[in-house]
């Protein structure tokens, strides 16, 4: 018991990280498949494979999620992972190959490190050799290596993000856990407090509240500063973002209830940052059930819905407290 993601049996977890670009790729391993949903809820998404999530589509089982830095470019990485699980044995057999499913979700760290360097082919395949069913690296490392988080100031003025990765185990058997790469275009808020603990700072470092920035143009008694930071905040508005989830179960789900699964753990986002969901963040939430414990017997899945999103709400904030200092990004 790890208290991650690798805590549901069959689910691998691995990285590759380049800490002078400031980027890298983390990617999901499920090779005997698992049913899977999504929910995209950002404005300004990067995704590939998603559509075939659908219900009313085919294909009813993935071998893998990745999830990458290098904006769209990053996409790239799902095919390492497609090669490795081709090299194993893995993927939906159309008689005369096996076609491994990955889909992948990207987000933009471009403006961090090195806007050359990007997750590849070979980063991907790099992260499927290191991916195992131990403890899961969290913090500035794979797709988080170059998250940042609140940008209405600029990058200069953001917070280190990063990755997290937490887990419930049942008395029943039923286990939930999640994983989220926080990079965020608003702040990262403690629920429980309601204080900003990640995200846009002032000139004293202390955090100034994104929506407060945002909305400084529409305060007509607003001081003149922050009239001048709105005014920068609308500057850096077409930064792209994103913060990027993964809630898994080792329950027997179908792609029915994955994809509802997905849209209620999106919530534990809406808990955490503020604001979420914009026009500049591609938040996409995928769920995956490994099918091993009957969790229909006795338990909802509207439950497990609203259990995801607690989770996942929690992983957000292991990300920011796990990250550390990087590129002149403080943690």
């Amino acid at each position: 018991m790890h208290n991650g993601l690798t805590d549901i049996p069959g689910l691998l977890v691995g990285h590759w990280t380049d800490l002078d670009a400031a980027t890298g790729c983390t990617v999901i391993l499920t090779p005997s498949g698992a049913v899977a949903g999504v929910d995209v809820r950002g404005g300004a998404p990067g995704t590939r494979e998603t559509s075939l999530l659908s219900p009313t589509c085919l294909v009813d089982r993935v071998h893998g999620i990745m999830l990458a830095g290098g904006s769209a470019f990053g996409l790239a990485a799902a095919d390492g992972a497609m090669h490795w699980l081709e090299e194993h044995g893995h993927g939906f057999d159309v008689g005369v190959a096996k076609v491994p499913i990955v889909p992948s979700a990207i987000l933009f760290d471009l403006i961090v490190g090195r806007a050359d360097v990007r997750p590849d082919a070979a980063a991907g395949y790099a992260a499927c050799v290191d991916a195992n069913a131990g403890p899961v690296v969290e913090g500035s490392v794979g797709a988080g290596t170059g998250a940042s988080i609140g940008k209405v100031l600029g990058i200069a003025r953001a917070t280190k993000g990063g990755i997290g990765t937490v887990s419930h185990h049942f008395g029943n058997g039923l286990i939930i856990a999640a994983l989220a790469v926080v990079n965020a275009w608003g702040d990262v808020l403690d629920p429980s407090t309601g204080k900003i603990v990640a995200g846009a700072r002032g000139e004293d470092n202390a955090f100034v509240g994104t929506l407060n920035i945002a909305t400084a143009s529409l305060d007509p008694d607003a001081p003149a500063s922050w009239s001048h930071r709105a005014s920068a905040g609308q500057a850096n508005l077409p930064l792209t973002n994103t913060t990027l989830g993964i809630v898994a179960t080792n329950a027997k789900l179908t792609k029915t209830q994955a994809t509802k699964i997905a849209e209620m753990a999106h919530d534990g986002l809406a808990r955490t940052i503020r604001p979420v969901h914009t026009a500049v963040d591609g938040d996409t939430v995928f769920a995956l059930g490994l099918g091993e414990h009957d969790a229909q017997e006795n338990v909802n899945m509207g439950l497990i819905g609203a259990l995801a999103a607690d989770l996942l709400s929690e992983a957000v904030l292991r990300g920011v407290q796990m990250a550390t200092s990087l590129h002149d990004l403080p943690s």
